[in-house]
Parts: C-alpha cells; sequence; structure tokens
C-alpha cells in the first residue's frame, strides 16, 4: 500500500454500517476537474508536461490536506441554456461523457472550465471558435471570476457579457471516478486534460487550497509513493497514466482513446477483514479488521 493515500478513519465503521444496511448512500453530485498542462522550457530537469496541482486545505471536509486538480460541482444553471460553443458538438460530449442529454455534457465541460478559472485563473474560452483569451489577470476579470466564485453570476451570463464562446476542442475527457458509496460526500467526478494557453498564466486565487505546484507527473506520483504527498485514488491514477507523454498536446491528442468506464470503490467482507478495492486499481486495496477501526493515510 502507498504511503501517501487519503484514507479517512471514519470509513472502517462506514462501511460496516453500509453492509449492514444501517446506512443510506448519498446520492453524488456530479462534479469536473481538469489536469491543465504546461510544456517546461528547454532548461527542465526532466521531459515532458507539468501539471498544475492544488493542495487542499486541511479545513476542507474532503480531501483535506490532500493534492489535488483544480476542480469543483456542476452549477445547475449550467443545464438552463444553450452557450456559445466551439469544438465538437455536445451530441459528442454526451457520447464521451457517457450522459444522456447535451444539456447535461453541456453543465459537465461548463464546470471544468468555470473551475479552471476559478480556482486557476485559466479561461478556456475565446471571441472566436478559433481564437483563446490572452491575459486575464485584470481587475475587470478577477471581479468576474470572484462573482462566479460565489454564485452571483452564471457561467453563461459570463460568456455573454465577455462575447466569448467556451473551447470544448481545448479539453480532452481522460477519465470518470464516483466516490465510494459510503462517502457522506460523494462526487461523480469527469476528470479532463488541457494545456495551458499561450498569453495565460495560473493564479495562487483558490480559497480551497493553500499552496499550488507545477509538477511533473511522474515527480508527483513518486512523491506519493514515498509518502511525502497526500492523494487519492484518482489523482495518482491520473498522474502514472500522463507521465509517459512527451508534450501537453500529446497527452491532449490521446485524450479520445482513455477509458471513461466509471471507477467506484466497492467494499466486501472476507473473514474477519474488510477489503476496500476500486476496480482495475489494485495498487489501492486496503484491509481493514472487521471489528476495529482504521486510521490515517495508509
Amino acid at each position: 500500500m502507498s504511503q501517501g493515500q487519503w484514507y479517512p478513519p471514519e470509513w472502517p465503521d462506514r462501511i460496516r454500517a453500509l453492509a449492514a444496511g444501517e446506512l443510506t448512500a448519498v446520492t453524488p453530485r456530479r462534479a469536473a476537474t481538469v489536469m491543465l498542462l504546461r510544456d517546461p522550457g528547454p532548461q527542465a530537469p526532466t521531459p515532458g508536461p507539468v501539471v498544475h496541482m492544488l493542495r487542499r486545505r486541511t479545513s476542507m471536509a474532503f480531501a483535506g490536506g490532500a493534492y489535488a486538480y483544480p476542480g469543483g460541482g456542476v452549477d445547475p444553471r449550467d443545464d438552463d441554456r444553450l452557450i456559445g460553443w466551439a469544438g465538437p458538438p455536445l451530441e459528442h460530449w454526451a457520447g464521451r461523457l457517457g450522459v444522456a442529454t447535451v444539456t447535461e455534457a453541456q453543465a459537465v465541460v461548463c464546470a471544468a472550465v468555470r473551475e479552471t478559472f476559478e480556482e486557476a485563473g485559466v479561461l478556456l474560452a475565446g471571441p472566436t471558435a478559433t481564437t483563446v483569451v490572452g491575459d486575464t489577470t485584470g481587475d475587470d476579470w478577477e471581479a468576474d471570476r470572484e462573482a462566479l466564485v460565489a454564485r452571483d453570476l452564471s457561467f453563461a451570463e459570463f460568456l455573454d457579457r465577455r462575447g466569448l464562446v467556451l473551447r470544448s476542442d481545448l479539453l480532452g475527457a481522460w477519465a470518470r471516478w464516483i466516490t465510494p458509496e459510503f462517502e457522506p460526500r460523494r462526487y461523480d467526478t469527469w476528470f479532463f486534460v488541457a494545456a495551458l494557453p499561450e498569453g495565460q498564466r495560473t493564479r495562487d486565487v483558490s480559497t480551497e487550497a493553500d499552496r499550488t505546484v507545477w509538477i511533473a507527473p511522474a515527480e508527483a506520483a513518486r512523491r506519493y509513493d514515498a509518502g511525502e504527498l497526500l492523494m487519492m485514488p484518482p489523482t495518482v491514477t491520473t498522474l502514472r497514466a500522463l507521465a509517459p507523454y512527451r508534450t501537453a498536446a500529446e497527452a491532449l491528442e490521446d485524450a479520445d482513446v482513455q477509458d471513461m468506464t466509471p471507477v467506484l470503490a466497492q467494499a466486501r467482507l472476507e473473514g474477519d477483514e474488510l477489503v476496500l478495492t476500486w476496480p482495475g486499481h489494485d495498487e489501492f486495496t486496503k484491509h481493514v479488521p472487521a471489528a476495529g477501526g482504521g486510521g490515517g493515510a495508509a
């Protein structure tokens, strides 16, 4: 078992309660997160792109202290009306994301783009289908970003006000993970990959994070294995998948062949142990004494 896995101490009791029929699973909330990549300069110590990560504040109820990518929940208003759109049509995205309607697909993609702007100051949108905005660090941009965070402004209203179209072609759907049924806060999360647009830069603006870093995926995974960085299973898995790529564009080009089958943890009783597994990801298997508590990152 790798030493940097986020593992809340209350999980064993909740797993036992779910198995005994004493716990009702919470319906997961739709969410999106973006692995934002940047190609390093010629003097970089290692080849390949680096990824933007943030460390969630330890006070956060979900995954406090864990390293993650910019992301968050879908705003229900993102389903309400069609927005300015560039790139693959919504029908393509609905099929790729495994959702029933084009409005659901729009909402998930909107969440990915909006949350990247809210948490990193990077906006995957432009005035035309072939352009992208440049510097977004001005006071007027910051005012709009804060209004989006506060939900005083919907993403559709923001795009309309700015005369922008969402550049869905700058995103690639990469994976889908669903929070285990025994968790009190559950998310059905789509993972996307994107390249940092030319002229833009990330900013440390997330109120949910106390640190941000650009790091090579292989180095982040190594530090997780060494117990230096705390992460959840989907974060580690996607980092390992990104490690072989030589450029951000190469990773984005490969996004369409990634498996989007949802990954959902399963728990079962084997003798005197509870066994927690993530199908297809054996490294995260956890054995918990059936009569005792668990604890900590393990």
